[in-house]
């Protein structure tokens, strides 16, 4: 996996949480999200027409290899999808493999429960609440 780039880890986070939505997103390293001394690897067109633009872009998520990030294990570093939504994932490094393995990679390895909708049908969520409501006062 190391040869591949961040845009192919960013393809694989967003078909693994069943997205379907395209939008702006960023990965990021540093102690905590959104730390302005963070180093954050962004979209190609990213620096000049965006407000979110980092004063730390390091590099471009098309070009920046993972095994240039000179990651180790038990580092975490951040993954940003949707600047509206804000969908924020921590990702932890658990191993670093040398051997270059024979299988597609990133691959999902597995899941656990659902993925949550990319867009909150805000009224079913009104809907609910109403039931909940109702039979609190029954």
């Amino acid at each position: 996996m190391g040869n591949q780039y961040l845009e192919d880890l960013h393809d694989a986070i967003f078909h693994a949480f069943d997205r379907f939505d395209d939008h702006m997103y960023e990965f990021q390293f540093g102690e905590n999200f959104n730390s302005p001394d963070n180093k954050s690897y962004v979209l190609p067109y990213y620096e000049s027409s965006s407000m979110f633009a980092s004063n730390n872009i390091a590099g471009k998520v098309d070009t920046t290899r993972i095994d240039s990030l000179s990651l180790t294990v038990g580092q975490s570093f951040y993954y940003w999808f949707d600047f509206g939504d804000d969908w924020i994932h921590w990702i932890d490094v658990i191993s670093i493999d040398k051997e270059i393995p024979q299988e597609k990679y990133p691959k999902i390895t597995e899941r656990i429960g659902k993925s949550p909708p990319q867009y909150i049908d805000w009224d079913e969520e009104d809907e609910d609440v109403d039931e909940e409501n109702e039979e609190a006062d029954e």
